[in-house]
């Protein structure tokens, strides 16, 4: 039995590193590999997943791992600035996408009760796979990643109350009984870990953290305290590893512990993408392909769309409502939990199961492409939704006249919140421009000149006078922002300083030939860093010459 185990991870696994290398080598995303992996392996193919149990276990290691280090990073100031568009968004997308979906059902002949579960499953999207994949593209902490893990974290709230009253109807009890005992439970549960949070683990980590070696084992042990707390009390696996690391998030370890957690939360995970592929079987695919095709159309295209528009109507700019628009623009394993629990109640036929699968399959693969490139797709197609964009530049509100001022501070949360000091006391004239709205109401409370637009708008910074500036800092770390922003510049012969983000070294050498002064790579250069930077050298281009002769 063990060696037959050993056998078909290694014989997993193996598979798996060769499709990720074939992927890596053509520039495609590694958890497309790992799903063809589990399609490959699982029973519909090869057939070499034969203890399921085993490889579903590991999964939900994965899955409590990455919850696990998505709390430690929770920053409770960030979940305050974007918990209303959170809600609103998650809200307005199940209930319209629900819709949407039935009626989609309905055109296309299935029976009203098919059509309804068919609307409700298909309206929420996948945590795990959207948090992977903001981490690779490390915009998890960005506007638009923020604010779509907020809404994601309100859809599964949203899925576990309809699983909660689906299995009432499986189980007999009400529905009522359920949500009270569980109401109950939070209330005994949330001030005993506010305690064991603020009064117990400070001093508990203060003594691990003597030893690298004893933080990590202590950090996985709490993890699974957690979660175990939480499972035995009625609770899911994903919400107790999700609170485990919100209590550990305050600490002054936490980077370190995320650090350490971070090889063994991708290793777990991957399986859970290889269970997931193997879940994606292929029988009776020619027979679902036609409303499968149309059902991922309507999720590939509608939702994206479906959340820009509501986005919009809360004053987001159609560029943030796009990008989190793709966040949704596929099924999440929630999907196949509500259809297969249909069809255990009897409600639904097996046949509707493979619908999903198949719409499993197409959404999963094609949204990893669509995040993957989700800021360049938008500038290729951005002049459709001119119409969406504001009238002028700056909501009344925030409408300042548009004078030429010495520095010019483009976001303002994350890097932007910490520079804003430095550059109150360089005693120049400047502006902050972001285009989230909670921002510009937190600068329009502080007293601060805030401008709404969008950077990567030629026709902003042409009202703006930004080639006017003498020091331009973009904390935004968006390559296709921070090309458009240096290719307005180099086409006035802009003289000034100019300053950009990116993620990586390579796109920052990039931005170099394009006329960057100097480029931030948040990885490698802190905000508190980098205000040192700036105070020192302000905006004499002879200094951060003199700078990057030393980089």
């Amino acid at each position: 039995m063990l060696e037959e185990l050993f056998f078909e991870i290694g014989v997993v696994l193996i598979i798996a590193a060769a499709l990720s290398m074939i992927a890596y080598r053509l520039r495609q995303p590694l958890i497309v590999a790992y799903i063809i992996t589990g399609v490959i392996a699982g029973p519909s193919l090869l057939a070499l997943t034969n203890s399921p149990e085993i490889f579903d276990v590991m999964s939900q290691i994965g899955v409590a791992f990455l919850l696990f280090t998505v709390g430690l990073g929770l920053n409770w100031r960030n979940i305050k600035d974007v918990g209303g568009i959170a809600l609103a968004t998650g809200v307005g997308q199940v209930l319209f996408t629900s819709v949407a979906g039935f009626l989609v059902g309905i055109l296309l002949g299935f029976d009203p009760l098919t059509s309804g579960y068919l609307g409700v499953a298909f309206a929420f999207s996948s945590t795990i796979i959207i948090i992977k994949l903001l981490m690779d593209k490390e915009d998890l902490d960005t506007l638009y990643g923020r604010i779509s893990v907020g809404f994601l974290l309100v859809q599964d709230f949203i899925a576990m109350l309809i699983l909660l009253g689906l299995s009432s109807v499986g189980s007999g009890a009400s529905l009522q009984t359920i949500l009270v005992t569980i109401f109950f439970k939070a209330i005994i549960i949330v001030p005993i870990f506010w305690i064991v949070s603020t009064k117990l683990l400070p001093p508990t980590l203060k003594y691990v953290a003597k030893s690298q070696e004893l933080l990590f084992i202590f950090a996985i042990a709490w993890c699974f305290l957690i979660a175990g707390v939480l499972v035995y009390v009625g609770f899911g696996v994903e919400l107790g590893a999700l609170i485990a690391g919100i209590t550990l998030s305050s600490s002054v370890y936490y980077r370190e512990i995320n650090a350490r957690i971070r090889p063994l939360r991708d290793f777990f995970l991957v399986m859970f993408f290889i269970v997931l592929g193997t879940r994606l079987g292929l029988d009776n695919f020619s027979a679902t392909i036609f409303p499968s095709i149309l059902f991922s159309l309507f999720i590939l295209i509608g939702n994206p769309l479906l959340v820009m528009f509501i986005m919009r109507s809360l004053g987001y700019h159609p560029r943030t409502g796009f990008l989190c628009g793709t966040t949704v623009a596929q099924i999440s394993e929630f999907s196949f939990i509500v259809i297969i629990v249909g069809i255990s109640v009897g409600h639904l036929n097996e046949s509707v199961l493979a619908v999903a699968t198949t719409v499993g399959i197409i959404t999963i693969t094609a949204s990893s492409y669509l995040i993957e490139h989700n800021e360049r797709i938008f500038q290729k197609i951005q002049g459709l939704f001119k119409w969406l964009e504001p009238h002028s530049s700056l909501p009344s509100e925030f409408k300042v006249e548009h004078k030429p001022v010495k520095i010019l501070l483009f976001g303002f949360h994350r890097t932007g919140e910490e520079l804003l000091l430095a550059i109150k006391k360089m005693k120049q004239s400047y502006e902050v421009v972001d285009f989230d709205p909670v921002a510009l109401r937190e600068l329009a409370e502080m007293g601060e000149p805030a401008v709404y637009g969008d950077v990567g708008d030629e026709n902003f910074l042409e009202e703006l006078k930004a080639d006017k500036a003498r020091l331009i800092i973009s904390t935004i770390p968006d390559f296709v922002i921070s090309t458009s922003l240096l290719t307005f510049l180099r086409s006035r012969a802009y003289r000034g300083v100019v300053v950009v983000s990116v993620h990586s070294t390579e796109e920052a050498l990039r931005c170099y030939d394009l006329g960057a002064t100097y480029v931030i790579v948040p990885q490698v250069l802190s905000g508190k860093k980098f205000s040192e930077i700036l105070i020192k050298s302000k905006t004499a281009k002879r200094s951060w010459a003199a700078l990057m002769k030393n980089v």
